[in-house]
């Protein structure tokens, strides 16, 4: 029977020893721990040198570092001198392989799961391989090495940083402590720096061991990717939250296998001499025993995704929200606050809310970060789309610095210059204007509340609701979506849009789509409006009159989703007997912890709900960018919103929630004024009275 021993510097608690068949060979396995003493691990090593078959030297993260000198290496030359018979394999090949094969392989298991993810390494220099794979899905490393090496607070922050540090040529190398600062306290300060980093970071990589000193505050929440996580371990590791564990060593007999021990397990199966195993044989090797990388979560499945979202003012009344700038506008004329508006367009993209506590039905989170740039919708399209275009690149820079995975522009970031194009060409993430969810959001609102008015037959069977729809800014990408869904729903669409051409083509597509769709064209709202049951306003027609609200007809649902209204509350005023509603707004799912963005609590816009749709699903890709939005995307992002637990918020107008008190009045003035408009019978014409006496008389008299 072969006999491998494991010898690691790491704590003989976590010692085992077992007798398997491993390749048709029956060998007993053994690790031995050392309590991290160079010389008790020499001593071990001498005591199985003549006795076991192969010998496995585990070691810590120094003694493996890319480009090792000075103590470490001479320590493990004094090491490897201690064994004259026995074969001796440190595993580093091995170790290599199953560290970038973990990673690979949860990338892949878990779509996209590494993408702008902040990631911290205890030592770059000793998982070299796995930072430079880690490298293809996300720039926000940061290495330890010479915090916990040099004992300098500082931690690198690329891959180039950690190869001029492995050469000597970083500029940490030359760090010199504070002369007044004592030793004590500066090790204190490099713990510190230490433990700030992990906390912000969304994966730490680093050695089993290391994570036994971190504690609920650091790898709460935390993915850590690391080797040979024992039961004992993973049970440490939900106890202080972690979500998720990469371990990149297989489990033989209950046991995790470290590289060096599998590799000396390796050598006493095939015979073979240290040195002689190519990338073929563990190849073969591994396939053959079907080894794979385990992801474990401690907690239950667990997983967090991040996404940013860029907000801006709608009007100055939202600079008034900003203590010093609401006391300054109550004495300054109003020529300071636009002076102030001007100013403000210039002022460089800030973080206005940090967003969590997003829970979908299928255990996926997400955390998400407001980004706000200073342009009000007049100071936007007052610059030119580069203006602009710089902010929202500036934003998206800072959004990757923070972690997120896909940013979302909101408002008019996303109607200037192509509606999110160039954006998408330039931006360092994926973007989405939200268009898609906006256009579904309008539609769901405005059936629910034609559902609500209860003013209309019901279909019956398939056919369609007998309705006719009128879309103004038809021509518009979430014009021409709610467009091409009306006209599978409702009797008859008219669509509007001053752009007639645009109109004529846009009926072409939706025909060849639904042949038997009825539409009418027009270049004005007001030709037909008098006689439409629901109108979708979509124009983003900044201020401009898109349509006369007292041609309207009693009883109609007008969903307005332009940001800013194309109908404002003086005007909703007028007629009490029409329902007017803000489309577009989206209940949350889970607890959300957000600043206020001007809706009740868990409710969103619908563009920023898309942004947290695609987040959940994990779709890291430019979503709907561009004029024209697909209505499929419309379709597909609400069948995702369904699945991930959002639903329609309560339907609001512009003096906040509709109860249902409140529809039934409208719908109660609008049953009065249909009544008044209707024409009046004409009066029955009375018999004349009968007069006594004969009938002769009655006849001569009518002759």
């Amino acid at each position: 029977m072969k006999q491998v021993v494991g010898v690691s510097l790491g704590s003989s608690k976590q010692d085992f020893e077992f007798t398997t068949r491993f390749m048709g060979q029956r060998m007993t396995v053994r690790r031995v721990g050392t309590q991290g003493s160079l010389v008790k691990a020499g001593k071990v090593l001498r005591q199985w040198d003549s006795r076991a078959d192969v010998l496995a030297l585990g070691l810590p993260a120094e003694h493996q570092a890319l480009g090792s000198a000075g103590a470490a290496a001479t320590g493990l030359d004094k090491l490897r001198a201690q064994v004259q018979h026995a074969p001796l394999t440190t595993g580093d090949r091995l170790g290599e392989i199953f560290e970038e094969w973990s990673l690979r392989h949860a990338q892949q298991a878990l779509g996209h799961y590494f993408d702008n993810a902040l990631v911290v390494f205890h030592s770059g220099l000793a998982h070299y391989k796995l930072a430079a794979t880690m490298a293809e899905y996300t720039e926000n490393l940061q290495f330890a090495d010479p915090l916990w090496q040099l004992g300098v607070p500082k931690l690198l922050t690329s891959l180039d940083a950690l190869g001029l540090y492995a050469s000597g040529a970083h500029h940490v190398a030359d760090w010199a402590p504070p002369r007044l600062l004592p030793a004590p306290l500066l090790s204190q300060w490099s713990g510190h720096v230490l433990r700030k980093a992990i906390q912000k970071a969304t994966v730490l990589v680093a050695p089993v061991h290391e994570l036994d000193t971190l504690g609920l505050e650091e790898l709460a929440g935390k993915t850590v990717i690391t080797a040979t996580v024992n039961d004992a371990r993973l049970a440490q590791l939900r106890d202080k939250g972690v979500h998720m564990v990469i371990d990149g060593a297989p489990h033989l007999e209950g046991q995790a296998i470290g590289a060096a021990l599998l590799d000396a397990m390796i050598l006493a199966a095939t015979g073979k001499p240290p040195g002689e195993l190519l990338e073929d044989d563990y190849l073969q090797i591994i396939s053959e025993l079907e080894m794979q990388p385990r992801i474990l979560y401690p907690n239950g499945y667990q997983r967090t995704n991040r996404f940013a979202f860029v907000i801006h003012p709608l009007s100055q009344e939202y600079f008034k929200t900003v203590k010093p700038i609401e006391m300054l506008s109550r004495v300054s004329p109003p020529l300071m606050m636009d002076t102030l508006e001007k100013v403000l367009a210039y002022a460089p993209p800030f973080v206005y809310s940090h967003v969590s506590g997003i829970l979908s039905p299928t255990g996926v989170r997400a955390e998400g970060w407001l980004i706000s740039v200073g342009g009000t919708p007049r100071e936007i399209m007052a610059h030119s789309p580069e203006f602009t275009y710089r902010r929202l690149l500036d934003a998206a820079r800072m959004a990757k610095r923070l972690g997120a995975q896909i940013m979302g522009l909101g408002a008019f970031t996303k109607v200037v210059g192509d509606a999110g194009l160039t954006v998408a060409k330039r931006a360092p993430l994926p973007i989405t204007t939200g268009n898609s969810y906006s256009a579904s959001g309008a539609l769901w609102a405005a059936h629910d509340a034609l559902l609500r008015m209860n003013l209309l037959p019901r279909p019956k069977g398939k056919e369609r609701v007998a309705f006719k729809a009128m879309v103004v800014g038809a021509t518009g990408s979430i014009g021409a979506a709610c467009a091409r869904l009306l006209v599978r729903a409702a009797q008859e669409v008219t669509l509007v849009s001053p752009e007639a051409a645009k109109l004529l083509a846009l009926k072409e597509s939706i025909l060849r789509e639904t042949p038997d769709a009825q539409v009418v064209l027009s270049a004005r709202a007001d030709t037909h409006i008098g006689e439409m049951d629901m109108i979708v306003t979509a124009t983003s027609g900044a201020g401009k009159k898109v349509l006369d609200i007292m041609k309207v007809k009693p009883g109609c649902v007008i969903t307005d989703v332009a940001r800013p209204l194309d109908l404002p509350a003086e005007e909703v005023a007028k007629r009490p007997d029409v329902l007017v509603i803000e489309s577009g707004e989206i209940l949350l799912p889970g607890d959300v912890q957000m600043k206020n963005i001007g809706l009740p609590k868990n409710v969103a816009y619908a563009c920023l709900a898309e942004t947290i749709v695609l987040a959940l699903e994990g779709r890291f890709e430019n979503y709907t960018v561009g004029r024209q939005i697909e209505w499929e995307k419309v379709r597909e992002i609400y069948q995702l919103g369904l699945k991930h637990g959002m639903r329609l918020a309560a339907i609001s107008g512009v003096n906040g929630v509709f109860s249902d008190e409140d529809i039934a009045r409208v719908r109660k003035l609008a049953l009065q004024a249909r009544a008044a408009t209707q024409p009046k019978p004409a009066p029955r014409r009375r018999s004349p009275a009968k007069v006594p006496g004969p009938k002769r008389a009655v006849v001569s008299a009518g002759a």
